[in-house]
């Protein structure tokens, strides 16, 4: 399966220096919450309104295939949401990311 995350261009930038990416959201690293908060493709544009809209710096839309994950991640429930979120319960290793692309926000955002 695929899962995406919205990633600062810096965060995303070190992570692969690193070697993992750690941030679960915009100032909160994965020590902070417990897990990395994920999105379908679908959830994407939501996210980014919600949580990403005013943040001035490049973004990156991270595309994460599970099936080469290091880290267990599982489908959560999120209260108010239609839809479960998926979340990876660990780090991020930078080759499960498939792709990476400068984020740009539909137009209906």
């Amino acid at each position: 399966m695929r899962i995406f995350h919205l990633a600062t261009a810096d965060a995303w930038a070190e992570a692969r220096s690193r070697g993992t990416y750690t941030v679960s959201t915009l100032g909160l690293d994965l020590s902070d919450v417990g897990f990395i908060h994920c999105s379908h493709e679908g959830q994407v544009d939501g996210v980014h309104e919600r949580f990403y809209r005013e943040v001035a710096e490049p973004l990156a839309l991270l595309e994460i295939d599970t099936d080469l994950l290091t880290s267990p991640w599982q489908l959560d429930d999120v209260p108010g949401q239609p839809e479960p979120f998926p979340h990876v319960y660990g780090p991020i290793n930078a080759d499960a990311v498939v792709a990476a692309e400068p984020f740009r926000p539909s137009a209906s955002t």
